[in-house]
């Protein structure tokens, strides 16, 4: 099936395992559609204490604990990720797998299908990673797939999603491949 590319668009994905922000994070959240102000952010965070319960609550429906990938599993799903979208024929120009959250910058068709590839993503990097050992939930639900405006978003974006590396993530682009920092010994 031929897919017509006049309607394609970049977007920066991203995507957190299972527990890695919950309601009532101190860091700050945001519901659902925001149909519940919420004061703060995770640059300008909300008083200390004032979502205990919310984020008491939270932990108390999980049903298992918060997922944080080591960094073998960070390279093992960050891989399973890009190969899948890849596979779809998603234009994909980079990665980063982090101990909690997936970030990645591709060009894929408007609508539904940016959040759906995401998602079959998401699936196959969970399978991939059961073969290799992983027990219980790995992903969050949903995630987040925003357009990118511009070009100069796009850089950003980028650079972004590459700056990650700091953060022991393993990281992917289309120009070096996997980062040297991100290999694991032994994979």
């Amino acid at each position: 099936m031929e897919v017509d590319r006049s309607i394609w668009k970049w977007f920066h994905c991203t995507s957190h395992t299972y527990g890695a922000w919950l309601y009532g994070d101190p860091r700050g959240f945001r519901t659902r559609h925001h149909r519940e102000h919420v004061e703060g952010d995770y640059k300008h965070q909300p008083a200390p204490g004032i979502y205990d319960d919310e984020l008491a609550r939270s932990r108390a429906l999980l049903k298992q604990g918060a997922v944080v990938l080591p960094p073998l599993f960070r390279r093992i799903v960050g891989r399973a990720v890009l190969e899948m979208l890849q596979r779809l024929t998603a234009q994909v120009l980079c990665v980063s797998m982090s101990a909690t959250h997936l970030h990645l910058l591709a060009k894929m068709p408007v609508g539904p299908v940016p959040r759906q590839w995401v998602g079959r993503a998401k699936k196959h990097s969970n399978f991939i990673s059961k073969e290799r050992g992983w027990t219980g939930k790995l992903w969050a639900v949903r995630g987040k797939v925003l357009p990118i405006a511009d070009r100069q978003h796009q850089l950003n974006t980028f650079g972004y999603i590459l700056r990650h590396l700091g953060e022991c993530a393993w990281v992917w682009d289309f120009r070096n491949g996997e980062s040297p920092g991100t290999a694991v010994p032994g994979l």
